[in-house]
């Protein structure tokens, strides 16, 4: 289901690079875009609804559903398991599902906010790159 992780460098006075994952389940596979975007929200803790930028854009004729968090307490955990949490202050996330014939590609990188500001032309550069073969 991972086709590829990318590692962020960071930006200045951030103390670690972000990571970009793009992920393909097949077709009709890996959940509504909503509930993965859901998903990816609530991995933040405490996080105010008018603190997360939803969008629809077209990428070479496919529409691509985007998130934008600029900030927050993101429980790196992914897989969830109580007690396990890892959070991490100030940080953000860049998120997109792509729909594409053969099913949806999900893009997903979370990084300190400052090398989240810093990424956002590359990862929307990396979006409009996206095409059908």
């Amino acid at each position: 289901m991972r086709k590829a992780t990318y590692e962020v460098p960071r930006a200045d006075k951030d103390l670690e690079d972000g990571e970009c994952g793009v992920f393909y389940f097949g077709p009709g596979m890996g959940g509504s875009i909503d509930a993965n975007i859901d998903r990816w929200v609530k991995q933040f803790k405490d996080l105010p609804a008018d603190k997360v930028k939803r969008a629809d854009r077209s990428v070479n004729g496919l529409v691509a559903h985007t998130v934008e968090i600029d900030s927050g307490s993101f429980n790196a955990n992914s897989m969830g398991r109580a007690g396990q949490d890892m959070i991490k202050p100030n940080f953000g996330l860049l998120g997109a599902i792509v729909e594409e014939p053969s099913g949806e590609y999900f893009f997903k990188l979370t990084a300190p906010e400052r090398t989240i500001a810093q990424a956002r032309a590359d990862f929307y550069r990396m979006l409009d790159s996206v095409h059908v073969k």
